[in-house]
């Protein structure tokens, strides 16, 4: 039988993880059968209008940037205090530990297995500047923060129209996608290197950025994109595996960046929202809806941030399992 994954073990590179706070010092431990030392933590307070905090391993523990925030990079020794060999450690700062209230973080490893390279660099302020990365395939998703000054974060997908090159999104705002040369240069990203423009969300002379890259994963991970049918039998979306994580954007005008996931979504339909645009506390509702089947996910709602008839969306998804393992043996739907 055909292989259908490179990746047998998703929870090897990927993990989702609810918590409550204590309000004081705590450790996290990952609940995957796998022990997994994360390389970006992603903290969101589900109870209160706590911002999104993102924490990685190359800019160093306790360095803040808030996805749903155009802010500058804050050290705040009160938050990640640490990457564990199986999780990470907090402080007591309230948007990652509050007492009583419930967190999420969804977790990822960087490894060129996996699709996942996170890149620090310094802008120089020159158009057509190309910045290397270690993923060893072409990039399908980029997501640039300046961490110096408050500027946009910044968004290259590569299922964004059908010159994604000349397009960008915002992932702190609900904005739809637009055409600007001065991002990505016009120019697709290569196995070796993006591109970037002179725009200063992405390459201002000495200031520093980091950017998240994504390559896709058979059986792992997908960055594609879908049409609505504005039906309550919504569309199907095929990855190739049974989604643990799922953030989509309608990018034919504004909406938000909407978070779906099995943490906090135990079995379907999956409802329970949160918006990585948005502070807001988590939302579950029937207009969330979306399957989360053995290879892929269907739409179950008319709610235009997932399915008006004719809109355009963009998704990135990571796998709880793959369709068909390394050894041509199935998974199960939910």
């Amino acid at each position: 039988m055909a292989v259908y994954t490179t990746i047998d073990d998703p929870e090897a590179y990927f993990q989702g993880k609810t918590y409550t706070g204590d309000g004081s010092t705590l450790s996290i431990t990952l609940d995957g059968d796998t022990d997994m030392q994360p390389d970006l933590v992603w903290i969101k307070n589900r109870d209160q209008t706590d911002s999104n905090c993102l924490f990685d391993a190359v800019r160093g523990a306790t360095e803040v940037i808030k996805s749903n925030s155009n802010s500058a990079e804050t050290t705040e020794a009160d938050t990640l205090t640490s990457f564990d060999s199986d999780g990470f450690a907090l402080g007591a700062d309230v948007k990652v530990n509050t007492d009583t209230e419930a967190y999420v973080a969804w977790c990822w490893k960087e490894s060129a297995t996996a699709g996942f390279d996170i890149v620090s660099y310094t802008g120089n302020g020159t158009d057509d500047t190309d910045i290397s990365h270690n993923l060893s395939a072409v990039p399908k998703m980029i997501i640039v923060k300046n961490r110096d000054a408050a500027d946009a974060w910044q968004v290259y997908h590569g299922a964004n129209t059908a010159a994604p090159e000349t397009e960008y999104l915002v992932l702190d705002t609900t904005a739809a996608t637009a055409d600007a040369a001065d991002r990505w240069s016009d120019e697709a990203p290569t196995s070796s290197v993006f591109t970037l423009g002179d725009a200063d969300e992405v390459n201002t002379d000495t200031e520093d950025y980091i950017a998240y890259c994504f390559a896709e994963k058979q059986g792992f991970s997908k960055f594609g994109s879908y049409t609505g049918n504005g039906n309550a039998d919504g569309s199907f979306v095929y990855t190739g595996f049974k989604p643990a994580y799922v953030m989509s954007k309608r990018t034919d005008t504004s909406d938000g960046w909407r978070i779906l996931d099995t943490t906090r979504s135990t079995y379907n339909v999956a409802q329970n929202r949160l918006r990585a645009d948005s502070s807001d506390a988590e939302v579950t509702a029937s207009s969330q809806d979306k399957d989360f089947l053995s290879n892929g996910f269907k739409i179950r709602n008319t709610d235009g941030g997932y399915n008006a008839d004719g809109g355009t969306y963009i998704y990135m998804a990571f796998a709880e399992s793959p369709f068909v393992n390394s050894n041509g043996v199935p998974t199960n739907a939910r």
